[in-house]
């Protein structure tokens, strides 16, 4: 097909999938902005009338116990759990169904469950598994989102400036968090069931848009596949002898562009051993694991910090919490540019890392002393602990699941892609559960587990970042001789 009419296709895959992520990453939000109305501080309110009963006139039961953290993080880990076991066995499907209907599926019962956890407040359930098993089904059907998207950005787009344009296009998750944010607030101190009700009303909405124009691959539309690799590239790792076999049709090949959606299909998808095996999944999905605990850590508690440290009210925190969003898109973007720059996704992950350590310390010592440092610090935090999780789970996995030792299978991808997010929700698990724990000690303690973390995730990159520094000598060698 003429230029044009592939180019104003690909611009549409890209608005449709960062739509698409949008929603499911602003119904993941609400929860974050309603727990400091579920347990509130009641001596600083009014009762309503002297026959109200004590334990719910202001709390919401039952997170009106002393130990209310600990329940809020358990309601937020049975949604994190449920999607990192989910997310593994997702990129399987993923690689097997067509992608309308599994996104247009994973879509609707999202928004159903984040619904039905806002119906609580209107059918005034105060029973705690109610919240529990309506997070961990909204939880399994979360994960059919990241690997869906991926692939198919993955099936329309090259390497070549992929991660200047999946930064861009990452600013969906910072995105859907500001939305949902945004969203919750307006409801959080009237009636906070709408919190969760609108935006599962907007996800399943976008779940039918996706439905009737979402095309999976170019050749669907008579359009040009892209080219994977530009030439000889530099492995990661040891080389993988047969991670998946040859495009069966020679002719499908040209200079880098793997094979035609044809002889795709008659390939294999790649096992879930295999995917393991590809030089880079196992480091980066591990460095994930800690990047992320990092970000769903700020993800769900950050607006109830600000409420406790800096004692604003529940609709102020969480407007404010959304200049840490707007970093991450800023960070985001950031890292694409260098990383297409430098051809270094490792170091650059690395260094951001290493920079954010000292700058959460900082945040936490200075950050509410005013709104003014506040709002900088958060940003500047935002930046530095969402770019490396943004460029890992984007450009990285893309460049991993068409690594040239598949050998032109595409069927990796969205296993590739699962594997690593998974990984990496076995963080987002852990940060908010961790955080509820030791919260109740003080929240410096908390502060010492994010730093802590970045550190960790920072050392397993080291092998990547001393492999990606050898191979800049040796080009810097070649381009003297």
């Amino acid at each position: 097909m003429p230029f044009p009419f592939c180019f104003r296709y690909r611009g549409l895959i890209l608005l449709l999938t960062f739509l698409i992520y949008t929603c499911y990453h602003m119904s993941r939000k609400p929860i974050s902005i309603v727990k400091s109305q579920l347990h509130q501080n009641c001596s600083e309110l009014e009762r309503p009338d002297n026959n109200s009963n004590s334990t719910t006139w202001c709390y919401w039961a039952p997170f009106d116990q002393d130990n209310y953290s600990q329940l809020l993080g358990g309601v937020d880990d049975a949604f994190l759990i449920a999607y990192a076991v989910g997310m593994f066995i997702s990129g399987i499907f993923g690689e097997r169904l067509p992608l309308r209907y599994y996104l247009f599926a994973g879509m609707l019962l999202s928004g159903i469950f984040t619904s039905l956890f806002g119906l609580g407040y209107y059918w005034n359930i105060h029973q705690l598994w109610y919240y529990v098993l309506v997070q961990i089904f909204n939880g399994l059907a979360q994960t059919t989102g990241w690997p869906s998207v991926v692939t198919c950005i993955g099936n329309w787009f090259g390497k070549g400036k992929r991660g200047f344009i999946m930064g861009i296009w990452n600013s969906h998750t910072s995105v859907g968090n500001i939305l949902g944010s945004l969203i919750a607030g307006i409801w959080v101190d009237s009636a906070w069931g709408l919190s969760f009700i609108v935006p599962g009303v907007v996800i399943a909405v976008m779940g039918l848009i996706s439905f009737f124009f979402l095309v999976e691959y170019p050749e669907d539309v008579n359009c040009t596949p892209p080219q994977h690799h530009n030439g000889p590239v530099e492995d990661l790792g040891t080389s993988v002898d047969s991670v998946a076999g040859h495009c069966s049709d020679r002719k499908s090949r040209t200079e880098g562009a793997g094979c035609s959606k044809e002889s795709n299909e008659k390939l294999e998808a790649i096992s879930f051993l295999g995917a393991l095996r590809i030089p880079g999944v196992m480091e980066f999905s591990l460095c994930l694991l800690f990047a992320k605990l990092v970000s769903y850590t700020f993800l769900f508690w950050l607006p109830l910090y600000i409420v406790n440290v800096a004692h604003f009210g529940s609709k102020e925190a969480g407007d404010l919490s959304t200049l840490f969003d707007v970093g991450g898109i800023i960070g985001g973007i950031l890292a694409g540019i260098i990383s297409d720059y430098t051809n270094g996704r490792a170091t650059t992950c690395c260094v951001m890392l290493i920079v954010a350590a000292p700058l959460l310390f900082l945040y936490n010592s200075v950050g509410q002393n005013g709104i003014s440092s506040s709002i900088v610090m958060l940003i500047i935090c935002g930046a530095l602990v969402n770019g490396p999780y943004a460029l890992i789970t984007t450009a990285v996995s893309a460049d991993l699941g068409t690594h040239k030792s598949l050998r032109g299978n595409a069927k990796a991808l969205s296993t590739v892609t699962a594997i690593i997010d998974g990984t990496g929700s076995i963080g987002a698990a852990l940060g908010p559960l961790l955080a509820g724990l030791i919260s109740p000690t003080g929240w410096n303690n908390v502060f010492y587990m994010l730093i802590s973390s970045d550190v960790l995730a920072c050392l397993f990159l080291s092998r990547l970042v001393y492999k990606e520094i050898q191979a800049w000598k040796r080009s810097m060698n070649r381009n003297r001789g």
